[in-house]
């Protein structure tokens, strides 16, 4: 699945963040409004993982939606 897909239905998807994401709170997820950038970057806030890491992260996780 492509990023545009996520960004253009970001509150369709904001469970399945958090069931990936459970750390993320939902004013947290709601504020990033579809951002790639500011959602890697509460990854690696959150979870202290560097840039790189929480990229990969999101890749993979876009790979299991369908």
């Amino acid at each position: 699945m492509d990023w545009n897909r996520i960004e253009g239905n970001w509150k369709q998807f904001k469970g399945k963040i958090k069931e990936q994401w459970g750390q993320l709170t939902d004013d947290e997820i709601d504020k990033m409004e579809g951002s790639r950038e500011v959602f890697e970057g509460k990854i690696q806030e959150k979870y202290g993982i560097g840039k790189d890491q929480a990229k990969r992260n999101v890749d993979d996780w876009l790979k299991t939606l369908h």
